[in-house]
């Protein structure tokens, strides 16, 4: 779920597009369920991931990249500059 790396930390998403708003919600077996406002649709929701992902954490959108699962619910993201606790505490986990 929360993994430390070298440069930051990486996160396992579920993510689910097409929801009424983007927020966390909770646990998705060993990944986090992000909820996304944006369909499934060219790559929409992965650009949405990344920016909602990059505004809650508060940092630069370049800090933010997709490692594995373009086409895939479940991603692979780093997060750089991030640290594990701050990870859980802004994912309230």
């Amino acid at each position: 779920m929360i993994a430390a790396t070298p440069t930051g930390v990486r996160l396992t998403v579920h993510a689910q597009p097409g929801a009424a708003r983007s927020e966390i919600a909770g646990v998705h077996g060993d990944a986090i369920k992000v909820r996304l406002a944006a369909p499934p649709v060219d790559g929409k929701a992965n650009e949405a991931l990344l920016r909602f992902l990059a505004e809650l954490f508060g940092i630069p959108l370049r800090q933010v990249t997709l490692v594995r699962g373009m086409a895939s619910r479940t991603k692979v993201i780093d997060l750089v500059g991030v640290t594990p606790e701050m990870a859980t505490r802004v994912l309230c986990l």
